[in-house]
């Protein structure tokens, strides 16, 4: 599926080249051009998806924590192609705003998206330190990215009741399993493991997309 969408931000940007959109203006390095978004909308599209079809396993209660685990580490893979295509600041910072945000409409809270800025920005300038072509800090800089998830659990524990009290289809039983899960203790577990999965998420995605990684020049 990524070499499908690998091919596709080829063809999309020399569709947009061909049209013009990749001008004068676009080739300032220090400014996001038509070939930037179009990379930013094609990835953000597939992480999401990705991210959606994990997210099911959260009607599990045991499973809801795991969304932590399993998000920032399968979608690491996703995400490090799309590192091979960064080269300019403000890339990484709206596709984490653009995550934060579907979590947001998608009923996690407004915490994600508020994660998502903060995230996206020092994400952005960890990897902007290293030129973007500093694989341990693009490894940093994917897991800082994936703090934005703790932003779902963080009403969990800021006001569980609350939370449920507009999400009764859950029933009773759900939702007591979801409070003895969710203890104020666990919480700086979850954002540990937010950060180290998207750590160990990056080096997976390096490991799978070596030749790549040494074709953007990211040693």
């Amino acid at each position: 599926m990524l070499a499908v969408a690998n091919k596709c931000c080829n063809a999309s940007v020399a569709e947009g080249e061909k049209y013009g959109w990749d001008n004068d203006s676009e080739k300032n390095n220090e400014k996001l051009g038509g070939k930037d978004l179009i990379n930013i909308g094609i990835y953000a599209a597939i992480y999401l998806v990705i991210m959606t079809a994990i997210s099911m396993l959260g009607f599990i209660p045991i499973m809801m924590p795991m969304l932590s685990v399993l998000c920032p580490l399968i979608g690491g893979i996703t995400m490090m192609l799309f590192f091979t295509k960064v080269k300019k600041f403000g890339m990484i910072t709206i596709i984490t705003i653009i995550i934060g945000a579907f979590l947001w409409v998608t009923g996690m809270g407004f915490w994600p998206f508020i994660f998502g800025i903060i995230c996206g920005i020092v994400a952005d300038l960890v990897a902007k330190s290293g030129d973007y072509s500093s694989k341990k800090k693009t490894v940093l800089s994917y897991g800082i990215m994936c703090i934005t998830i703790f932003g779902c659990f963080l009403p969990l524990y800021l006001d569980i009741n609350g939370y449920f009290s507009t999400r009764t289809s859950f029933g009773n039983d759900y939702v007591e399993a979801m409070t003895r899960i969710f203890r104020p203790w666990t919480a700086p577990i979850i954002l540990a493991c937010s950060f180290v999965f998207g750590v160990l998420g990056a080096l997976l995605g390096m490991h799978f997309l070596k030749k790549h990684f040494e074709k953007a020049g990211i040693v």
